[in-house]
């Protein structure tokens, strides 16, 4: 797929085959999520591709959903806010730098032929004992991802002149 045909395609997918997801294909995902921008090039986000029964079953039950239980994979997005840039008001760069690092990882599982979910709506603090994480560092997003076991809903969209300005 042609990179506008991947952001077209992209769809938040809650219902999964079991089909696993190829070594091959975490790889390129991998890439994806390295070859992200981060403020100074600090890279403070970290991430987990979690195949594991038990743990994604772990993970699955801090989610306010279920539908992340049956997902072939969980990645798991680890902020570092101590390693992050922060700016002079005080602003901390790591949930940018993780919300853009996971962009990339949705949008590469999308040229994979996976479908995935940007999880906000979970326990943070649960995930973090349940993965390791240590304070200051939290858990920022989860996203199943997997081949889509049905196809997504209707692309619904806002008219373009309704998020976008051209001012010259």
């Amino acid at each position: 797929m042609d990179f506008y045909e991947v952001v077209r395609n992209r769809r938040s997918i809650r219902s999964f085959k079991s089909t696993p997801v190829p070594d091959e294909a975490a790889h390129r995902i991998a890439a994806a999520v390295n070859a992200a921008p981060s403020a100074c090039n600090l890279q403070p986000v970290t991430f987990k591709f979690i195949r594991n029964a038990d743990l994604k079953a772990r993970l699955a039950a801090c989610c306010k959903q279920e539908f992340p239980a049956e997902a072939p994979v969980i990645l798991a997005a680890i902020c570092a806010p101590e390693k992050s840039w922060k700016r002079g008001d005080g602003f901390n760069s790591a949930d940018t730098d993780m919300a853009i690092a996971m962009e990339h990882a949705i949008l590469a599982a999308t040229a994979e032929g996976l479908g995935s979910c940007w999880v906000c709506a979970f326990d943070s603090e649960k995930a973090a004992g349940v993965l390791g994480v240590e304070a200051p560092c939290y858990v920022g997003a989860l996203c199943p991802m997997g081949y889509p076991a049905a196809p997504p809903r209707e692309f619904i969209r806002k008219e373009e002149s309704q998020i976008f300005e051209v001012i010259d």
